[in-house]
């Protein structure tokens, strides 16, 4: 917490701010589509302290809210809902690395700035990113840029997919499996999820882990295919622990009152995360990247979305 190391309260106003907006984020009275909106509109107008490593803390929150919310999952109903869904899962992603290619190709992007939005959008956002950017010596201008595609799309989709969901008027669980194939970071699948009920929020963190275990492969295919170091590849820990927290759950069931704590936090702290990480967008770093990479994660997004959508409707 050396970020609390203080020389004068006027001096620290932007701090004290901060963080007391931070805090109200964890009660009930805030949202996630609001919190994201009360974290850009502190970074927006200046008011974003400059000593705080929000990537860092956004990270760190993120896996250990995951690993909570894991005690709040039934354990054949996971099973049967990552099982049901595999083909999706897998058809999805190398659908959208593909058409990622295809597109950062015929767009004249650059092909590493390309390649990081595609697994951005084709597995769990951020996530993946950072998984594949050393495997292939991304550069940190590549890396931010595609960061902040991500970043802007996924909190487009805290608001947009609710009220789409709403008007189709898809079941909890269709709701679910939609949001953990479409929506990038898994904060914004729970935060659009847990948005739209209980049982969509459980569907979608299990299908989004089921498809986020899918970093790994990938990560060495791209290290493959740009001739990048595969020693560099990251294991992303959390599911793991998120796998164990299930199975603790299912086989200790006597702790159940301590479960639906860990897992009300859980999703409280992810409305956390999501202040977080409005506070690191800002309209100035979005006009900064030019166009083209965000034409490319909009495509994308717009045809995983649709295409995921069309086939949960219609079968």
């Amino acid at each position: 917490m050396s970020f609390l190391m203080l020389n004068s309260p006027v001096k620290n106003y932007k701090l004290w701010l901060f963080i007391l907006m931070g805090l109200f984020c964890l009660t009930p009275l805030i949202s996630s589509p609001v919190a994201l909106l009360m974290g850009f509109t502190l970074a927006s107008i200046g008011l974003v302290p400059e000593n705080i490593d929000l990537g860092k803390w956004t990270k760190k929150l993120l896996a250990y809210s995951i690993v909570g919310l894991g005690f709040g999952i039934n354990l054949p109903e996971a099973i049967e809902a990552s099982s049901s869904n595999l083909g999706l899962i897998v058809g999805s992603i190398f659908f959208t690395l593909v058409l990622g290619y295809g597109l950062t190709r015929i767009m004249g992007l650059d092909s590493k700035t390309g390649h990081l939005i595609s697994c951005g959008t084709a597995i769990c956002g951020g996530s993946a990113i950072a998984a594949v950017a050393p495997a292939i010596n991304a550069k940190n201008d590549q890396i931010a840029v595609s960061l902040a595609c991500v970043f802007l799309l996924n909190s487009i989709a805290l608001f947009v997919f609710p009220t789409i969901g709403h008007a189709l008027q898809l079941s909890q669980y269709d709701f679910g499996v939609w949001s953990a194939i479409a929506i990038h970071d898994t904060s914004s699948v729970v935060g659009a999820a847990s948005a739209y009920g209980d049982e969509a929020l459980k569907t979608a963190t299990t299908v989004k882990l089921a498809r986020a275990l899918w970093i790994i492969p990938v990560a060495l295919l791209s290290a493959i295919a740009f001739g990048g170091d595969k020693s560099k590849i990251t294991i992303p820990f959390f599911i793991i622990f998120y796998c164990v927290a299930i199975l603790v759950a299912y086989f200790v069931p006597q702790g159940q009152a301590l479960y639906s704590l860990l897992f009300s936090v859980s999703k409280q702290v992810l409305v956390l995360c999501l202040f977080l990480i409005g506070a690191a967008i800002t309209v100035k770093k979005m006009r900064a990247n030019g166009p083209k990479p965000l034409l490319l994660g909009v495509l994308l997004w717009f045809a995983i979305g649709g295409a995921s959508l069309f086939y949960i409707v219609r079968f």
